[in-house]
């Protein structure tokens, strides 16, 4: 996607020729970090400023991600939080003259999709045990070699639609820019705002997507505990 740009920073980064996507995707990462320790190394009892921002957006996930997976879901919070900063940040970056969006290459979306599909499983292991392998077989057990194949083709899906999803959308906005950032610097006007916006509000849409997706995939995981719970919980109130 590189070539679309009319000119990119951080060029002098070495192998930056071959991997542009990993060199803005550890710019996003250390810039993550840098904000992250300047709004938490002085914290007040009453927030201002940065720390206000930071923990109304904190708490407004952490609502967000309750009413979805319940209290079960607390643990977790971590994980989809920094999916989804990440993945916001990376995408918005695109808009910047002389960047490019760690998102635009499929290698990107696919490290953050296989991170998801391996952390959900994990969580279902961890949760169920071996019973998890129940989401596979289907409730009739004489439907299972119907439905095993079913269920691991689904599974398999999954990382596969959440990486095309992400790469097409921020890949067409890529192209989209580009082309509108050459024509502008051809007739030396600014890139329009009105452009820039419908960016970032479509950079948001991308990450609470792949973000949404990870929190039902999670869900999905918990369920079969949550009725082994329920069920355990029923036979010792008889």
């Amino acid at each position: 996607m590189e070539k679309f740009h009319p000119f990119l920073y951080l060029g002098f980064v070495p192998g930056f020729d071959d991997y542009p996507n990993v060199v803005y995707s550890w710019a996003v990462m250390i810039f993550l970090i840098i904000i992250s320790i300047l709004a938490t190394r002085s914290l007040q009892t009453i927030p201002v400023g940065s720390q206000n921002v930071i923990e109304t957006l904190f708490e407004g996930v952490a609502s967000f991600m309750e009413d979805a997976l319940g209290p079960e879901g607390n643990p977790y919070f971590p994980l989809i939080f920094t999916l989804g900063i990440y993945i916001f940040l990376s995408n918005v970056i695109g808009i910047l003259p002389g960047f490019m969006a760690p998102t635009s290459n499929i290698n990107t979306n696919i490290g953050c999709a296989l991170t998801v599909f391996f952390a959900t499983h994990y969580i279902g292991f961890k949760k169920s045990g071996v019973k998890y392998l129940e989401h596979f077989t289907g409730p009739i057990i004489w439907l299972a070699p119907l439905m095993i194949p079913i269920e691991i083709i689904s599974h398999l899906a999954r990382p596969l639609s959440l990486t095309l999803r992400l790469f097409g959308n921020i890949t067409g906005e890529e192209l989209v820019l580009g082309v509108l950032m050459l024509l502008c610097l051809q007739i030396y006007l600014p890139l329009p705002w009105a452009m820039q916006m419908f960016s970032i509000f479509g950079s948001f849409i991308q990450a609470f997507v792949f973000v949404l997706l990870t929190m039902i995939y999670i869900a999905g995981s918990l369920e079969g505990h949550d009725h082994d719970e329920h069920g355990e919980e029923h036979a010792h109130a008889n």
